[in-house]
């Protein structure tokens, strides 16, 4: 005899997503930061040891190309 009693429980959010939302304002962060590295002018970046042409590189990189240790 089949039972009606479902064996699914009310849902928790799944790990995958909830790593998904933690992201998000990673990323925002990380667009921002990008954004205001290409915002300086040359004298600026020459201070930090960056190229204007590096600095656009790096303004250019998707959201979800972050460093290497912000994969913990």
């Amino acid at each position: 005899m089949y039972s009606t009693h479902s064996t699914t429980s009310v849902s928790r959010p799944r790990r995958g997503f909830v790593s998904l939302l933690a992201a998000i304002p990673r990323a925002l962060a990380l667009r921002q930061q990008r954004n205001r590295l290409a915002a300086l002018d040359a004298r600026m970046l020459k201070d930090i040891g960056v190229t204007p042409g590096m600095a656009e590189d790096e303004a250019a990189r998707p959201v979800w190309d972050a460093p290497q240790h912000w994969h913990r």
